[in-house]
């Protein structure tokens, strides 16, 4: 039996959720998060999805200030879209205050220590980053680009929050550091003809091919060329797999999609929408994180593991979409001022059959687009095999922390990125 026909049970004759259910309120928060593990034409899911919304939003008036409080939550960020370690100090700061808890005291004082013993974790990785970020002295170098060495590691926290993949945290991190650069040289600073120097050097992908480069691309050139095989090194070392190969073109495949964008900014042309995504996925750089990861973290990698690393995943493209879509819906009307390409939502606008006019209509298409692809994601995760069980739950972690690095962004109401930085790296929680 489908796991969704365990809800049948919870229906009437006519095939709704049964009104008597509507007093359990606890029980409805429950039916709420579960409806969010649903996949692609599970009805009985999607019915209980609506059918719990609208009676939680309609008890809310009515509940004990804790249970308005979770259900308030629930209802703008339900669990499964949460970052875990931002949900685990969400535990830490409910429990502390609720006025009755059937947790063990003692259990939750082991939730704080093992809080405060990873968050410790955390900072020794920090500061390696931060001292290899600045031995490697390309913002001073350039003087330009965003340097971002804590934001960076907040997305490898996001992704891989366990102690055990410390190592792939610290190593992740170089390149979304890199990365960040990289992207500033595309959008701001280099000029066209630059570009496309730099791009046809970086798919030779050997030192001489730099001889043409401007100083300042030598400099980045030489970063990335450099970080990516001590990376390589090190996973040969690990884990025994020659990965320099995919590595490799993952960088490349993000080159050739930032020059892509270049030349629609410098013909004036605007893209279709899915045009605009599936390049979109790859300059985000989700392909490069999701490809270094698997080799980083080296979990039963198998030949066809292997082999969909040269080509991608679905399951990487529908993470990696969230992630594009995400950093439109936060980054929308700051790039628009720029005078940045169109987005998401603009070429959305531009082509919709509705002759879609206004943003925050297309903003909430976007928004519900998200929504499908976290239902495909759901069912790629229960049918994919060839993937290791670390990589398919890093794919759902990048989706996640996306909504937490860019919702700021359309939602001015939640925290910035500094806001989580501290509170994962630097606040105790002793503090709640």
């Amino acid at each position: 039996m489908a796991a969704a026909e365990n809800f049948n049970k919870f229906l009437d004759k006519s095939g709704n959720f049964r009104e008597s259910l509507s007093r359990d309120i606890r029980g409805m928060l429950s039916l709420y998060e579960a409806s969010f593990l649903g996949a692609e034409g599970e009805q009985v899911l999607q019915k209980a999805m609506d059918f719990s919304r609208g009676h939680l939003h309609q008890s809310i008036p009515y509940l004990a200030p804790e249970l308005g409080r979770q259900v308030s939550k629930a209802l703008r960020l339900p669990r499964h879209l949460r970052m875990e370690r931002l949900e685990v100090k969400n535990y830490i700061h409910q429990y502390s205050r609720a006025s009755t808890t059937k947790i063990p005291p003692s259990l939750f004082e082991l939730a704080k220590y093992d809080f405060d013993m990873l968050q410790s974790s955390y900072q020794t990785e920090l500061g390696q980053i931060t001292r290899w970020w600045k031995e490697l002295g390309l913002i001073k170098s350039l003087g330009f680009g965003r340097d971002r060495p804590e934001e960076c590691f907040l997305w490898t926290v996001g992704i891989f929050p366990e102690p055990r993949y410390s190592n792939c945290r610290i190593e992740l991190t170089k390149t979304i550091c890199i990365l960040l650069v990289m992207d500033d040289i595309f959008d701001t600073y280099g000029s066209f003809d630059d570009l496309v120097l730099f791009v046809n050097a970086i798919k030779r992908w050997d030192l001489d091919a730099m001889e043409q480069l401007p100083e300042y691309m030598k400099i980045c050139y030489m970063a990335l060329y450099n970080t990516t095989h001590e990376i390589a090194y090190k996973i040969q070392k690990e884990h025994g797999l020659t990965a320099v190969a995919y590595l490799k073109n993952t960088w490349i495949d993000i080159f050739e999609a930032f020059l892509e964008e270049a030349k629609w900014f410098n013909k004036g042309y605007v893209p279709t929408f899915r045009e605009y995504v599936n390049n979109g996925v790859i300059s985000a750089g989700s392909y490069m994180a999701m490809v270094h990861s698997t080799f980083l973290v080296g979990d039963a990698i198998s030949k066809d593991t292997i082999s969909m690393m040269k080509t991608y995943p679905r399951l990487f493209s529908c993470s990696g979409e969230i992630l594009r879509l995400w950093d439109d819906l936060g980054t929308s009307a700051e790039e628009q001022e720029r005078g940045d390409n169109a987005c998401s939502i603009q070429c959305y606008m531009r082509e919709s059959n509705n002759g879609c006019d206004n943003e925050n209509e297309a903003r909430k298409h976007i928004r519900g687009l998200i929504g499908k692809l976290w239902l495909e994601m759901n069912g790629l995760a229960m049918n994919t095999t060839s993937l290791p069980s670390s990589i398919v739950k890093a794919c759902f972690n990048v989706a996640r922390t996306a909504q937490v690095i860019y919702q700021h962004g359309d939602d001015r109401s939640t925290c910035t990125v500094d806001d989580y930085v501290q509170t994962l790296f630097f606040t105790p929680s002793a503090t709640y």
